[in-house]
């Protein structure tokens, strides 16, 4: 043979092909085999996917899977693989496990953290706290990914304490602490609003040789804004740099949502303009928040310039955004807006959805438009929407701005029968309602029955009932609710007191209302506000007790609390009633020191504290500077000043200033005339006295039993007596009811021109108890008529009268 070599490599190559040809094969049918396994796998996990149950029980997991955990262990890939794919299905996942388990499969820590990471992404923490206790029985050691995985499942469940011991323990272990695990810490914290943990474990983490990403410092300052630290929350913002992190969208959000839960809307503002040149995209996140911060600070208008400005940003807006607007709306009662950007919504191919009506009921509430706020909360199951507790609590409260209480009630009584759930702002803003509609005893019914619905009243249910006693003039019932909040473990505070101190004021229970301020507001550590103070002042005036006005008065300002013009007029008042016009004047002066600005209530009751102290030309003064002061001269100015110049004998005064009301477009009322009247009859002026009477219905003014007894008095003294018999019948024939000093004049009008019959007769059928100017006029008359016998008889029932016996007929 020329090329026995050549042969003999011939031999070998064909024995080769023939042996690689026989290994394709087996790695054909290998691989096919394999892909036959994993699509069957993948056939059961998919199988699993569409049940999505979370009571699915162990038995119903093998009946799927039975089959295949066999060849998983052949190729554990494929369990992991399944475990994995189970990521949102924590309860079925530990049922593959502890299946896995069960047919002696040998589990590795990948199983385990498969199975525990699908309890970080929502599932229960106390089943990734399991799994990771349970891995040293199954012989499986932890790993940095297991405490991880189950430090973002306790985040997650909101068990800051938890993540914290997780965190502390892995050094036990001989686990390596990381950036992940400090940041599952962290966010743990923020979770749980311990934003003072937050800083603390970020600050340890150089400490403790772990790097510092922006994902520890976003959490961090994520827990800031939580905690309403935003003062915190931008020094890490700011420090960053010098931690060798670059800040990202994230952080300038949660930076941004700290500024707006702190009321900062100014700084907000500036952080989201500033995100550009830290060359920082801004997202609909970022322009939410900011309209979020504008919102409640009742910046609408910055909020709908953010809202507008976000497409030229290239920022579409989103469902959130609009919402954020139209809560904005409503802060500033632009319900008009609210509702344009609501109806916008369905144009922008947004969702109009609970959040969206709920604000846009909201804003028709706030701005007095409960029917609108009705007509929106009507529509929702049209839009297929249905009303929630705050849909309904925000219309009821719209019912309570308009006073309309019947409604508040009868929303109440729908969401009982609509099964939803009645909650404590239900309750309240029902109580409210019925408060602003006088409707007392309901307010208390209402207050009286939330337990027996399961719903605990809070501090604003008792304070609304508490003010509809007082506005109802149910003292006792204020005090009883006072005190039956310490039962309920509520503390009473400001608002609560100074309601009670009201409610003693409208009882004139001075001395209550002085207890509660003095007494009762130091027990309970409160400090009296402006508005305590002006109640008790009120409760003092209205008790006649100006000394004790003054009193608090002057405690006020001892305790740097600036008076506002209802103390001053409270004051002033208490001063008027005391006959004190000297102090009531040197208040009123007080106020120009204050810069604070004297009302119409103020210069009256200034004017009848001169009137009631005689000084007639004061008042008359104080009525002539009230246009320079620029207020509006009032019926009641006016006849503080007819009043005072009638008790002076300053007739023409009081006649001038009557005749000139209709000049300055006021309408003289009964004390205008009654005062004037009085001036008349004091300077003997029956004629024009019965003339002002008569002319007081052409001025549409109801004569009325004073304005009477004015104009009888005037002709008692002068008056041919049948003037003041015409007078006295039209008194009986209007049913006004005469008092003694009606049938006192009268008789003297009789008595004087010797109608001596008329007189007596008047005496003995007299409505009230006889005085003794009238039985001497009638005695006088009797005497000069030449009827000592008649005089004789009357003489013993005087002197039984100054006994106090006689008693009218």
């Amino acid at each position: 043979m020329l090329f026995p070599a050549l042969s003999s490599q011939r031999t070998c190559c064909t024995q080769l092909a023939s042996s690689l040809r026989s290994r394709s094969g087996q790695a054909g049918r290998s691989c096919r085999d394999g892909k036959r396994a994993s699509q069957e796998s993948r056939s059961a996990i998919q199988q699993l996917l569409d049940l999505r149950q979370t009571q699915i029980s162990q038995d119903d997991v093998f009946e799927i899977i039975g089959a295949e955990i066999e060849k998983w262990q052949e190729n554990p890939r494929l369990a992991t693989v399944a475990l994995r794919s189970l990521n949102r299905l924590p309860h079925i996942a530990g049922h593959v496990l502890k299946l896995m388990l069960a047919r002696r499969l040998e589990a590795n820590v990948f199983h385990c953290n498969a199975a525990i990471s699908a309890c970080s992404n929502g599932g229960p923490w106390q089943l990734a706290l399991s799994l990771l206790s349970s891995m040293p029985d199954m012989s499986i050691v932890q790993d940095e990914t297991s405490y991880n995985a189950a430090m973002s499942a306790c985040s997650k469940g909101r068990q800051w304490q938890m993540a914290l011991s997780l965190l502390s323990s892995m050094p036990e272990m001989r686990v390596i602490r990381s950036t992940v695990s400090y940041n599952a810490a962290i966010s743990a914290c923020s979770k749980g609003g311990q934003w003072q943990l937050a800083l603390s474990l970020l600050s340890t983490m150089p400490d403790v040789g772990v790097v510092r990403d922006e994902i520890s410092c976003n959490a961090a300052i994520s827990a800031c804004s939580q905690g309403g630290q935003w003062q915190s929350a931008l020094r890490l913002l700011s420090a960053m740099p010098d931690m060798r992190v670059i800040p990202n969208r994230i952080s300038c959000n949660a930076a941004i949502s700290a500024c707006s839960k702190g009321g900062q809307w100014q700084l907000a503002l500036s952080l989201l303009s500033h995100m550009p040149d830290m060359e920082i995209v801004q997202d609909e996140i970022s322009y939410n928040a900011a309209m979020s911060a504008c919102e409640k600070a009742g910046q609408w208008q910055l909020a709908l310039s953010l809202l507008s400005s976000m497409p030229k940003m290239q920022v579409i807006p989103d469902e959130v955004s609009h919402n954020a607007a139209i809560s904005a709306c409503g802060k500033g009662l632009q319900w008009q807006f609210a509702l344009g950007l609501l109806s916008s919504m369905p144009d922008m191919r947004l969702i109009q959805n609970e959040i969206s009506y709920n604000a846009a009921i909201n804003s028709c509430g706030k701005g007095g438009q409960w029917q609108l706020a009705l007509g929106l909360l009507s529509s929702m199951p049209d839009m297929r929407l249905i009303p929630t507790e705050i849909s309904y609590s925000s219309a009821i409260t719209a019912c309570e701005k308009g006073w309309q209480w019947e409604l508040a009630l009868s929303l109440l009584s729908n969401m009982l029968d609509m099964t939803v759930i009645c909650d404590v702002t239900s309750y309240s803003a029902a109580i409210s309602a019925c408060e602003k509609g006088g409707q007392w005893q309901l307010s208390l019914s209402l207050l009286s029955c939330m337990p027996d619905r399961r719903v605990i009243p809070n501090r604003i249910s008792y304070n609304a009932a508490i003010s509809a006693c007082e506005k109802g003039g149910q003292w006792q019932q204020s005090l009883s609710c006072l005190e039956a909040m310490p039962e309920v473990r509520l503390k009473p505070d400001a608002i609560s007191l100074s309601a009670a101190i009201s409610a003693c004021e409208k009882g004139v229970q001075w001395e209550m209302a002085l207890r509660l301020l003095r007494v009762s507001m130091p027990e309970m550590r409160l400090v009296p506000d402006r508005i305590s103070f002006s109640a008790a002042i009120s409760a003092c005036e209205k008790g006649g007790q100006w000394q004790q006005a003054l009193s608090h008065f002057s405690c006020m300002l001892g305790m740097r609390i600036c008076p506002n013009i209802i103390n001053f007029n409270a004051a002033i008042s208490a001063c008027q009633k005391g006959g004190q016009w000297q102090m009531a004047l040197e208040l009123f002066a007080c106020s120009f020191t204050m810069d604070i600005t004297p009302s119409e209530i103020t210069l009256n009751a200034v004017i009848s504290a001169c009137e009631k102290g005689g000084e007639w030309e004061l008042a008359l003064v104080l009525l002539s500077s009230m246009p320079t002061l620029q207020l509006m001269q009032d019926t009641i100015s006016y006849s503080s000043a007819i009043s005072n110049c009638a008790r002076r004998g300053q007739w023409q005064l009081a006649f001038a200033l009557l005749r000139h009301m209709p000049k300055m477009r006021l309408t003289p009322n009964e004390s205008s005339f009654s005062a004037a009247i009085h001036s008349c009859a004091a300077n003997g002026l029956w004629q024009l006295a019965v003339g002002l009477l008569r002319s007081m219905p052409k001025q549409q003014v109801s004569m009325d039993t004073i304005s009477y007894n004015a104009a009888i008095s005037a002709v008692k003294q002068v008056g041919p007596w049948q003037i003041a018999s015409t007078l006295l019948g039209e008194m009986l024939d209007t049913r006004f009811s005469p008092s003694s000093i009606t049938s006192e004049a009268a008789i003297i009008a009789y008595s004087r021109q010797y109608q001596w019959r008329q007189g007596l007769h008047f005496l003995r059928v007299s409505w009230v108890k006889p005085t003794a100017p009238s039985y001497q006029a009638v005695i006088g008359a009797s005497l000069a008529s030449g009827l000592p016998e008649m005089a004789a008889t009357l003489i013993p029932e005087l002197g039984l009268l100054a006994l106090g016996i006689v008693e009218a007929c």
